[in-house]
């Protein structure tokens, strides 16, 4: 009998390269495909964005839904109105002095 070592069959190389190959594919996929972390990282820092974008739209939407209140017939602002009519129709008051 004889005790040599036997080479690796061939068969088990390629297992093996295959299942090497399939690790590497699904381990760049998980860090930089579609759906890994690089693309992840980027969705959420997009989302920050667009959460902070909403909260300056609200912001400016209460701003003129009070603007709004403030000039319709239920509530009416003189000094708003005021303002309103200066910066819109180029009015001043007869006492004023205009500088252009």
């Amino acid at each position: 009998m004889k005790t040599g070592k036997r080479p690796p069959a061939f068969g088990a190389i390629v297992f093996f390269s295959i299942v090497f190959a399939l690790g590497t594919y699904f381990a760049f996929a998980s860090v930089q495909g579609d759906f890994g972390l690089f693309r992840r990282i980027q969705i959420e820092a997009e989302a920050e964005k667009l959460q902070q974008e909403k909260a300056r739209l609200s912001a400016e939407v209460a701003e003129l839904t009070n603007k709004t209140r403030r000039l319709g017939d239920d509530y009416l602002d003189l000094d708003l109105l005021d303002q309103q009519a200066r910066d819109v129709l180029g009015l001043a008051r007869g006492d004023e002095v205009v500088i252009r």
